[in-house]
């Protein structure tokens, strides 16, 4: 089933002229490429990692404008990222293919490192935390899929794939990992601290998969590919069903 976003006028377009997104505000301080930049929860704050070494932490000041609380280097470019803002602990993956775990300061001034990840050979790519569990997930260039023991830092196990790999997605409850490759491919595990079990691979795409969003209620996965496309796949209806979004250029 495919849908195709087209041009419509009349009505609509007034709609959505009357919506449309007002730019608030603009940070800028990195000196080379952001990989990724996350809205703290509760906070009028933006964490962003770039290719030029740096964590920035910016909050809002009584101007109205977004300034660095903190700027911390890292020993490689930053690649991607993912915060808890439960406990406050940031974990940031690498061009050298490790991961750096920090614990933020409550007023978000401090950020103190805890433990190093080596995780992989090549770059990262992807990374997520989960609380449940408490196992760090990622995903680098060297086709490997890993993940550790947060409270102890060793590592359980990892899966290599076929291809770079270039997105990660993970579902705590039932513990599937979804990981997305150079090749379009997306490969389904079931894992637990003892190892991992193949599920499917996701065959529908004709370019690399660029990104993934995984939405837990409805038991449904987004995927981005350099092929122009979106595709929805419905994990939880379990009858192999999925969408194809054709509307980008």
């Amino acid at each position: 089933m495919a849908a195709e976003i087209k041009p419509v006028g009349g009505a609509v377009d007034n709609v959505t002229n009357s919506h449309k997104p007002e730019l608030l505000n603009k940070l800028e301080g990195h000196q080379d490429t952001v990989n990724m930049a996350a809205i703290i929860p509760g906070e009028d704050g933006v964490i962003s990692i770039s290719d030029d070494r740096t964590v920035r932490i910016w909050l809002k000041r009584d101007t109205g404008q977004y300034w660095p609380s903190i700027c911390h280097y890292m020993p490689s470019g930053a690649t991607c990222m993912d915060y808890n803002p439960e406990t406050k602990r940031l974990f940031v993956g690498m061009e050298n293919g490790s991961i750096s775990e920090f614990q933020v300061a409550e007023d978000f001034n401090r950020m103190a490192h805890q433990r190093n990840y080596l995780a992989h050979q090549a770059r990262v790519t992807g990374v997520v935390f989960s609380l449940i569990t408490e196992w760090v997930l990622s995903v680098g260039r060297d086709k490997y899929f890993q993940w550790h023991c947060s409270e102890s830092g060793r590592r359980f196990d990892g899966f290599q794939c076929n291809a770079w790999c270039t997105a990660l997605q993970f579902d705590m409850q039932s513990k599937y990992v979804f990981i997305g490759d150079y090749s379009g491919h997306i490969t389904m595990l079931k894992i637990e601290a003892c190892g991992y079990r193949p599920v499917t691979t996701l065959k529908g795409h004709s370019g690399s998969i660029r990104c993934l969003s995984w939405d837990a209620e409805r038991q449904i996965l987004f995927s981005g590919s350099f092929d122009q496309s979106i595709v929805i796949w419905d994990i939880g209806g379990k009858q192999g069903t999925a969408y194809d979004l054709q509307g980008h250029q």
